[in-house]
């Protein structure tokens, strides 16, 4: 292969990887949702008490989240 063709090969590789990095990179702003906003979609009226089942953790819930931020250790 020329040196030349190898050049431009290269130089459309890099234009490609840095195209795909400032896509990357541009990310939308956070935007607050004003309380007017939820209120109209909002399925059920406001002053409704949605009664559902408990959530009851379990004895070894603790153990489990510890079990889970120490196997991420090791990758940082």
């Amino acid at each position: 292969m020329k040196l030349e063709i190898a050049r431009g090969l290269f130089l459309a590789a890099s234009l490609g990887v840095a195209s795909l990095c400032a896509a990357a990179w541009s990310e939308p702003d956070a935007k607050l949702v004003a309380r007017s906003d939820v209120s109209e979609h909002c399925p059920l009226p406001r002053l409704a008490q949605v009664t559902g089942p408990q959530a009851r953790p379990d004895q070894d819930l603790l153990l489990f989240m510890y079990g889970l931020s120490q196997s991420l250790v090791g990758r940082g």
